[in-house]
């Protein structure tokens, strides 16, 4: 069983699991938002998988409600926003270290959707049309602004991502004011990574 939390924005709703970083699907009530992340169990697998973590796709697709949160404008754009007050809670150890390898495995996933992908993606709802470097690009440009959050402002992409997995994995993150508690980070970032990675399987064109 899987504990998940719900941030409810007014026009949509997403459900996220409070331990495997990244995995967070929305819906435009509560109840598609949590069937939503059912149907991408096995999909997040994958992440779990690269990541050398146990994970059961049955099991992990049964819910327990643990915590409802406002949402925001933010919310209702698509991007899951609330922190959890657990959130702010100091990450050491094994959890440290679990975070960080899945959201280096959800890097990794995403790097290989790159990889095998066309220049040129199918259109359609999703992603605005935007083409294949144009997701990366994108990808890319977010994870500046969200090194920035924990504390961190590196050029280098690669660099950066190295960075951000040691602060995950050391605990050593220099928060500044208004920035982000390295819990909510993690998922924030592999969210966004893993949502772009799958956008590009969904849109790639017919080999």
């Amino acid at each position: 069983m899987t504990d998940v939390y719900i941030e409810a924005g007014s026009k949509r709703v997403f459900a996220s699991a409070v331990d495997w970083p990244g995995w967070s699907r929305s819906g435009k009530t509560e109840e598609a938002a949590l069937e939503a992340l059912a149907a991408s169990a096995a999909r997040y697998a994958v992440i779990a998988k690269q990541a050398g973590i146990p994970f059961n796709a049955k099991t992990a697709a049964t819910f327990k409600l643990v915590e409802r949160l406002p949402g925001t404008v933010s919310t209702d754009f698509g991007v899951p926003e609330a922190i959890r007050k657990g959130d702010h809670a100091p990450v050491t150890g094994k959890d440290a270290k679990r975070n960080a390898d899945l959201l280096a495995a959800a890097w990794a996933v995403f790097d290989g959707a790159v990889a095998r992908a066309p220049a040129s993606l199918r259109k359609g709802p999703r992603g605005g049309g935007r083409d294949r470097d144009q997701i990366a690009e994108h990808v890319v440009g977010a994870e500046d602004m969200y090194a920035r959050k924990i504390g961190l402002r590196i050029k280098d992409p690669q660099e950066r991502r190295t960075a951000i997995l040691d602060a995950n994995r050391t605990g050593s993150a220099a928060i500044p004011e208004k920035g982000w508690p390295i819990r909510y980070a993690v998922r924030r970032i592999a969210w966004h990574v893993i949502d772009h990675a799958w956008e590009i399987e969904d849109r790639r064109n017919p080999d």
